[in-house]
């Protein structure tokens, strides 16, 4: 099985778009969707399939961040749908992805030369509306770290954690206010040093385990 690569593309979590294409009377509906799984992969096409129970095929494609990639033409010749529509997660540079294009067909047949220039469009199309709806997210190794500061500290941490290549994720406004940040890993640390000064030395900061996060 391949390693993860330091980052990639994937398609943000809890979106979903989608784009349409027609080709001689028949509708190419191309869905995209996160899944870390194929487990995932597999839930988000029968939820598409659910959608649309009426529609002749539904070709499945999709490219996990470990390596794996699968496809399906779902009745369509060979290599005329789950082919096209792979490859245009994989010419995207998705990983973690799936697309589900969808065909009510339209009475005319295409052939195999407009099946994958149709289901192939479809994918493209819908990946081009993820990128222009922002819903195309950086997934790389990162550092969560949590800062509990007073009030009068919020603006100068945030803008110290945004320095050092931080976001903020959360804030939870208490007796003080606890900034959930998540940082490239290593760019932490410098964050870390930075807060150590304002603060004196006292510790105002708890740091998690990397794991894989979205920029």
């Amino acid at each position: 099985m391949a390693t993860v690569a330091d980052s990639y593309l994937t398609v943000a979590k809890g979106a979903a778009p989608e784009a349409e294409l027609e080709a001689k009377r028949s509708r190419f509906i191309a869905r995209l969707g996160h899944a870390a799984s194929e487990r995932e992969a597999r839930a988000f096409a029968e939820e598409v399939r659910a959608a649309h129970r009426d529609a002749r095929h539904h070709v499945v494609a999709f490219a996990l961040a470990d390596g794996r990639l699968w496809s399906t033409d779902d009745g369509e010749p060979q290599g005329t749908g789950g082919h096209p529509v792979l490859d245009a997660l994989q010419g995207a540079g998705l990983k973690d992805a799936v697309c589900v294009v969808t065909r009510y067909f339209g009475g005319t047949l295409l052939g195999a030369g407009g099946l994958v220039r149709a289901y192939g469009g479809a994918a493209r199309a819908a990946v081009e509306a993820a990128r222009e709806a922002g819903e195309i997210a950086e997934v790389r190794l990162g550092v969560p770290v949590v800062a509990d500061v007073p009030y009068a500290l919020h603006d100068r941490c945030v803008r110290l954690a945004e320095d050092c290549g931080g976001m903020v994720v959360d804030r939870l406004f208490a007796e003080d206010v606890s900034i959930s940040l998540r940082f490239p890993a290593g760019r932490e640390e410098a964050f870390l040093a930075a807060m150590g000064e304002l603060a004196n030395g006292e510790e105002l900061c708890r740091v998690g385990e990397p794991a894989y996060m979205e920029f």
